[in-house]
């Protein structure tokens, strides 16, 4: 007779005490499968840079190629640095090292090249914020108060990306990564952004067809904008835009050519990149690596 055993295998969790993740689109769909963001200013976990690994000893520790930290820090190409690296005139940790794709471990091993230290690179970063209303989008506080006193306890240099005006809220990125500023900015990529707005004024059909049209702002025929309308409520009406260029100040510009009057204007997402509820103004966390990723891999438009 054939003997039953015990299976090792431990049971599985229940599947009504699994806790689903809550997350929405901008338009209020549900989407049970976004990741749900870390609470804001909680102490975040620094992403490692591009080509970084975890160290070889098993730590968490991120870790650079030899020629990469030599490339990063100006001193060559990455080819020419493999040369300089092979020729015996680099030493890590004050012992000369052959081997181009030798791992430095970031913030903790010393460099020299031509007996003269390397400072470390720094670790890329970008942060989404929900900018409040009232500050300015500068690095400099030469027009008030900015978003970057928002953030004057994170190491190293923030930057915004793009800018929302003194009177506008929502999300907003700051950065450190020339790679991805360069992405989101430029007008070729035409990143998707879009906004809720609540303006009071007569706001028919019509208005909003108009709104749809290519309009003429400051000398400039903008592309085509979509227009629609979320709710009514006494005289005041809410409308999601979606631009994918961004004229300076363009929905204000394009509401008061129909007759509109802006009450409050908030960005919402960048692409598929979307403001979480739970984020306050004021508040903010790091993008994740795959959160970067995305943004990056947007197509020519």
């Amino acid at each position: 007779m054939k003997t039953e055993h015990p299976s090792a295998r431990p049971a599985r969790e229940p599947r009504g005490s699994r806790q689903p993740k809550r997350s929405s689109y901008p338009d209020g769909r549900a989407a049970s499968n976004q990741q749900r963001p870390a609470p804001a200013h909680r102490k975040p976990r620094q992403a490692a840079p591009k080509s970084a690994k975890p160290a070889g000893d098993g730590s968490s520790e991120a870790t650079l190629r030899l020629q990469l930290v030599l490339a990063q820090a100006g001193i060559a190409s990455r080819r020419r640095a493999a040369d300089m690296i092979r020729a015996g005139r680099v030493r890590v940790n004050a012992k000369v090292v052959r081997e181009p794709g030798h791992p430095v471990v970031l913030g903790r091993d010393q460099v020299n090249f031509d007996n003269q230290p390397i400072p470390a690179p720094e670790k890329k970063r970008t942060i989404m914020m929900n900018k409040p209303v009232g500050l300015v989008c500068s690095a400099d506080g030469a027009q008030g108060r900015t978003v970057c006193d928002l953030i004057a306890d994170v190491p190293g240099r923030l930057v915004p990306v793009g800018r929302l005006d003194r009177d506008s809220g929502g999300l907003l990125l700051l950065s450190n990564d020339g790679a991805l500023i360069a992405h989101l900015t430029h007008p070729r990529y035409g990143h998707r952004k879009i906004y809720r707005v609540e303006v009071s004024g007569p706001c028919n059909a019509a208005t909003l067809a108009r709104l749809r049209e290519p309009m003429e702002i400051d000398g400039y025929t903008i592309r085509p904008v979509q227009v629609t309308q979320l709710r009514k409520q006494g005289g005041h009406t809410w409308l999601r835009f979606v631009l994918f260029e961004g004229r300076n100040r363009q929905i204000r510009k394009m509401c008061a050519q129909v007759g509109l009057n802006i009450i409050s204007l908030t960005r919402i997402a960048i692409d598929n990149l979307q403001l979480p509820d739970d984020l306050a103004p004021g508040e903010w966390r790091d993008l994740s690596g795959r959160e970067v990723k995305a943004l990056m891999t947007t197509q020519d438009t």
